[in-house]
């Protein structure tokens, strides 16, 4: 054996990295992989950004009932759970992958590679998203493959043992690159952020000004509501108006972009612009919205006034082939709802192409720069936000989001009532209890609310002025109750004289029913 020449130039030697090291490998390559995606995706449209695209196609899989689980237990913040969910999940994953790696850089490579394919698959089947759109997830597959074999390189370099001056510089290599990769991370994402933001709807809501309609809505009266006594106020400010949709980032649609198309069974194929619209004479409705997801009891109910044409006339002047049973309406992400056409063309239920809320233009939540309104019925069969094309069909022939999905296919909006105040489990002073609430039937109308004290009987609510039969009443009433525990359950009887079923149903497949019922202690 011949000694070795201490002058002699080796290649570094090359051992494995630490455990720390080895997943924050994994965790920095799908930083670097997402934020290249959101930066190429800043170019084409927000929703090809691979980790949104996931999402949002990780929403259109999500079992029915799990999505209604979400809804009622996260309520609006049901996206920011799903958002938050996947990045733990791809975060450990990642760092699992980089501990996977420690021999060889083959498996993390690899699942960096199917995170780059599940974006691209995620991408490719968004009914929004041209051709073009590939390329962020593709780049993002790219840079996360490049990244994790970078820093696996750099993390297994070595120029000796622990102790030996070599090593100090190896584990400096890394934090180097590490640092470079979370910077250069840190810029595509802000880059890819501030790129998308530059598309921004608000300067164009902005530009809109004052909808002012030819035929405003009744004057709401004075005593619409009983806000002193625990009930809403009888119109839902914008900032509070209920919001359940599919979309994980607004839409953003300018007024110089948006047209709306009107096909399928009519005479004559139409396209309309935004100042075709605003241009019409304006019509002002006061309406309450209701959503299939709300239990019995929720929250998701709210009243606006709103400014837009009536969608009947549109439809008119498409003319409206024999035979047409339903009017599929597609948002600008590719959502889709059907009304029954015979809604729309009722000129007693008023369904309009909404452009203001409230007195001023959409928010850009509530569907900015146009939406439906559809008198009666569930939101997911007459409320499409974003609303960009209008196909006159059948049944058969299309099926609509959540028809997909196993839900009803005609939505009126059943007889229902809620308790408001008191709220569950409260504490109150024996003796005189104020109940209040809200009960609607839109389209029907309240006649009677009904409540009740510890299953007694039933004694008759005051109401509230009724402003017309497509928006809720407001009622309270007073109990003598002693100390100790109580329910008070509420009932609504509407105009067609049908009173509130108290069979307890949920949401699925077409709207929640039962009394609503809750628990307080008077001391």
């Amino acid at each position: 054996m011949t000694a070795r020449d201490p002058t002699t130039t080796e290649p570094p030697a090359r051992t494995r990295p630490g455990v720390l090291v080895a997943a924050l490998c994994g965790v920095l390559a799908l930083l670097a992989a997402l934020a290249v995606g959101h930066l190429v995706a800043g170019f084409i449209s927000v929703n090809a950004s691979p980790y949104l695209a996931v999402g949002n196609g990780a929403i259109d899989l999500t079992p029915v009932e799990l999505k209604d689980f979400a809804v009622r237990t996260f309520g609006t913040h049901d996206k920011l759970v799903l958002l938050s969910g996947m990045a733990v999940v791809s975060v450990g994953t990642a760092a699992l992958a980089g501990l996977a790696s420690r021999r060889s850089p083959w498996p993390g490579t690899a699942v960096v590679a199917l995170f780059g394919v599940v974006g691209i698959v995620a991408v490719a089947v968004r009914p929004d998203l041209g051709p073009v759109a590939i390329l962020a997830p593709l780049a993002s597959l790219v840079a996360g493959v490049g990244v994790f074999r970078l820093l696996h390189r750099a993390a297994r370099t070595r120029s000796g043992g622990r102790d030996e001056p070599g090593a100090g510089k190896s584990r400096r290599s890394f934090l180097v690159t590490g640092a470079g990769v979370l910077a250069g991370s840190a810029v595509a994402g802000v880059g890819g952020q501030l790129l998308g933001s530059a598309r921004d709807a608000t300067a164009s809501r902005a530009a809109v000004g004052r909808l002012v309609p030819v035929r405003t809505a009744p004057a709401i009266p004075a005593d619409a509501d009983f806000a002193k006594l625990g009930t809403p106020p009888f119109l839902t400010p914008n900032r509070e108006f209920y919001r359940v949709d599919t979309a994980l980032t607004v839409p953003q649609v300018r007024t110089e972009d948006w047209s709306l198309r009107i096909h399928g069974m009519v005479e004559a194929e139409k396209t309309y612009r935004y100042s075709d619209i605003r241009n019409r004479p304006l019509v002002e409705r006061t309406i309450t919205m209701t959503c299939v997801s709300n239990e019995v009891g929720g929250p998701y109910v709210s009243t606006a006034n709103f400014v837009g044409v009536d969608l009947a006339d549109l439809l008119e002047e498409a003319g409206v082939k024999r035979g047409a049973e339903q009017l599929l309406s597609s948002s600008v992400d590719g959502w889709t709802s059907g009304t029954p056409v015979a809604a729309v063309l009722d000129r007693g239920r008023g369904t309009m192409l909404a452009l203001g809320m409230n007195g001023e233009p959409l928010p850009l939540e509530h569907g900015f720069p146009a939406r439906l309104v559809t008198p009666g019925l569930y939101g997911y069969v007459s409320a499409t936000k974003w609303v960009v094309d209008l196909e006159v069909t059948t049944w058969a022939a299309r099926q609509a989001y959540w028809l997909e999905r196993g839900w009803g296919e005609q939505a009126p909006i059943k007889t229902e009532s809620r308790i408001d105040t008191p709220t569950g489990f409260q504490k109150l002073p024996a003796g005189t209890v104020r109940v209040a609430g809200v009960a609607w039937a839109q389209h029907t109308g309240i006649d009677k609310v009904e409540v009740r004290l510890d299953n007694g009987p039933w004694q008759q609510a005051t109401l509230s002025a009724q402003v017309d039969v497509d928006t809720w009443r407001m009622w309270w009433s007073e109990l003598e109750v002693r100390p100790g525990l109580h329910q008070v359950t509420c009932r609504a009887v509407d105009r067609s004289g049908y009173t509130q079923t108290q069979d307890r149903a949920g949401t699925v497949p077409d709207g929640a029913t039962g009394w609503h019922t809750i628990t307080f202690t008077a001391k």
